[in-house]
């Protein structure tokens, strides 16, 4: 099967993030296994949904991972030209949620296996696909987790989220936090026989917006744009009608951290802001999304040179969005960026990747291959 005929299977299963993803997770398993690929599936704690790990090659000396997640964000939006989940072509572009975020590269990994399975390969190539990582890269912790078990540890680890085909050695960590506030209802004509959860937040508010300004002032680190971690309120939801004390406010908030910052440090004042309401009658949580750490990938390694060489393009220093890079360096795997498509068609109506970006991808791939033959 070539690429586009593999990315025309993926992208017809909806594998929507935070739902199951078990025909998608089989039709990989059986593909895989059939070109002789060593192949486990682990189903995380949600039991609907899985993660994938296959191996070409030997498993007992470390390898290379190839990396990708298999959800894709939602396609609700209303000016899609076609069906979404439904490959479509139009000249050298291809059609459908995921092509570039990210199934178009897990389409040229799976093209690429047979291909491995016949070379004489001296490290392993292994496949890496996760689940739920539009939610904050939830699925990849129990796969990094589970394998030591499989294979020896991978020394290096191409996560390929759409770049253009350039590689990128860092990006930003990130935690996110929900906050919740309860108090009393009761009718606005007496608010002294209430608690407004509403009027309570807005101290958690002003410690986030006074947080997110010190933030500006560094530490700096100018790979970055912007050169510094950020921290804002993404959604506040709270009250019923205008004569009713709020009982209820729920704020979203997530932090982006440079290297060598924790993401969850940043919210650590916020924190605090919710224990200091505890003391004035309200009930307060502090729940945390998601996170995953920055990754950084000095310009020196061996994987940096290795991406300069497959793609004859020097690698970006850094983005200030993140991946599950990070996660894999944590794990002491050193990791990459690096996958056909474009970042911006992703997430957004009529997203696609081209005929010709595939081919390049595959090409790398192949060559990736070689090179650990040799």
């Amino acid at each position: 099967m070539t690429a586009q005929d593999i990315l025309e299977r993926l992208v017809s299963f909806a594998s929507v993030v935070g739902t199951s993803n078990a025909d998608i997770v089989a039709w990989i398993a059986d593909y895989a296994q059939s070109h002789g690929a060593h192949v486990t599936t682990a189903i995380g704690p949600e039991g609907d949904r899985a993660n994938l790990f296959a191996t070409i090659g030997p498993r007992d000396v470390p390898g290379v991972i190839l990396s990708g997640h298999m959800d894709v964000v939602p396609a609700g939006e209303a000016d899609w030209l076609s069906d979404p989940f439904s490959l479509r072509a139009d000249g050298d572009r291809l059609y459908g949620r995921g092509t570039s975020d990210m199934k178009g590269f897990l389409a040229c990994a799976l093209a690429a296996l047979p291909e491995f399975a016949t070379m004489p390969l001296k490290r392993p190539i292994h496949f890496a696909f996760s689940y739920d990582e539009e939610a904050g890269c939830k699925g990849v912790p129990h796969l990094i987790e589970l394998i030591p078990t499989l294979c020896a540890l991978p020394d290096m680890c191409i996560v390929g989220e759409p770049s253009g085909l350039r590689a990128i050695r860092a990006h930003k960590g990130k935690a996110a936090a929900r906050i919740t506030v309860r108090g009393r209802s009761g009718h606005s004509s007496r608010p002294y026989l209430g608690l407004n959860a509403i009027h309570a937040m807005t101290e958690i508010l002003t410690s986030a917006v006074n947080a997110a300004n010190a933030l500006t002032h560094g530490p700096f680190d100018s790979n970055f744009e912007p050169p510094y971690s950020s921290l804002q309120v993404g959604t506040i939801k709270g009250g019923q009608a205008v004569n009713i004390i709020p009982d209820l406010c729920v704020v979203d908030i997530e932090a982006r951290a440079i290297s060598g910052v924790s993401p969850a440090s940043l919210l650590e004042p916020l924190r605090k802001a919710t224990a200091a309401l505890q003391a004035d009658g309200f009930d307060v949580s502090f729940d945390t999304l998601s996170e995953y750490p920055a990754l950084s990938l000095a310009a020196s390694a061996p994987l940096t040179a290795l991406m300069r060489d497959l793609t004859g393009i020097e690698p970006l220093a850094a983005v200030s969005y993140g991946t599950e890079a990070g996660l894999y360096q944590a794990a002491c795997i050193d990791s990459i960026i690096c996958g056909p498509g474009d970042i911006a068609r992703a997430h957004k109506a009529n997203e696609f990747i081209t005929r010709d970006e595939l081919s390049a991808c595959h090409n790398m791939l192949r060559e990736l291959g070689t090179r650990l033959s040799a």
